[in-house]
């Protein structure tokens, strides 16, 4: 890869009107606080020049990443070479039509959902609160509180390696516990259908109000993270574990196991990529030893 390749890519950007930035300093871009520069971070602005980037970059062997809020990510200290493609509120326009809502893909939810309230729609309550964006939740079918994106998506439209766009209706999505078609695939989703119901909007912000309440009673929200680190075992509860091997608390120079929630890896101030990933390693170990069981990180590393 040379200077030229990106500099390619930023003729692309500059013919659609995008940004482009030079050696950003990537924990500016992810809830962790955490990851050293990108060489180049360009923010998308369309579906057209996420296309062409895609192209561009896999045709002349440019690394690139997809990153919408950054807030399922942990991205090393020596920076990511490439390119970052900042899927976030240069490409988030959201409209209503009845009672299916259509956004691009870096719509935040939370703002997804006070429209779904401003018009009476329920169905996404169980997402207030979730600190990504709408392509990044149906990417990993994010839920919480008994609901997640599968109740309520109808279709996506996303840009396939080879640059080719797609739509996939729910039944082909192949959506599961924090999985999808999207994220086996590879795929990059640009834009999403999502059907509600009408509803009381008294109910419905109360429903919102409860859970955001009962978000910070349990999580650590007033540190970063990248939410919950470990995905949810077979038939038991991440946390459960991590407590029950007495690791609550436990720190890595500024990583920490939550005291508050011990499902959370938090950042108390001026943690590493290698505090995370070492704390990360030494849960699962202990989890292992204690319990036989093998916790799956939730959290998407770049290195």
């Amino acid at each position: 890869m040379s200077l030229f390749d990106l500099e390619q890519a930023a003729k692309i950007a500059g013919l659609y009107g995008a940004e482009v930035l030079y050696d950003e300093p990537m924990k500016a871009h992810t809830t962790f606080r955490i990851g050293g520069t990108c060489e180049m971070m360009i923010k998308i602005n369309c579906e057209a020049l996420l296309r062409e980037l895609i192209v561009c970059c896999r045709s002349n062997g440019i690394p690139y990443y997809i990153v919408g809020r950054g807030s399922n990510i942990l991205v090393s200290d020596k920076g990511l070479k490439g390119i970052v493609l900042l899927i976030g509120a240069d490409f988030a326009a959201a409209h209503i039509s009845g009672e299916v809502i259509e956004c691009q893909a870096g719509a935040s939810l939370g703002a997804v959902c006070s429209l779904a309230l401003e018009n009476s729609l329920s169905g996404l309550e169980f997402a207030y609160g979730i600190p990504g964006t709408v392509g990044g939740a149906v990417y990993m079918n994010a839920g919480a509180y008994g609901g997640e994106m599968s109740d309520v998506i109808i279709s996506c439209r996303c840009i396939d390696k080879n640059g080719e766009i797609k739509t996939f209706t729910r039944d082909k999505m192949e959506l599961g516990y924090r999985t999808s078609v999207f994220l086996r695939g590879g795929y990059c989703i640009t834009s999403v259908s999502m059907k509600l119901e009408k509803g009381n909007p008294s109910a419905i912000k109360e429903r919102m109000d409860t859970l955001m309440s009962r978000r910070k009673a349990k999580q650590p929200l007033e540190y970063p993270s990248a939410g919950s680190t470990f995905k949810r075992p077979s038939g038991d509860y991440a946390a459960r574990l991590i407590e029950e091997s007495r690791l609550k608390g436990v720190s890595v120079g500024d990583a920490q196991v939550s005291e508050k929630h011990s499902g959370f890896i938090i950042n108390k101030g001026d943690a590493s990529f290698d505090d995370v990933c070492r704390l990360i390693e030494q849960v699962k170990e202990k989890v292992y030893s204690d319990s036989g069981i093998m916790l799956e990180c939730e959290v998407l590393i770049m290195e």
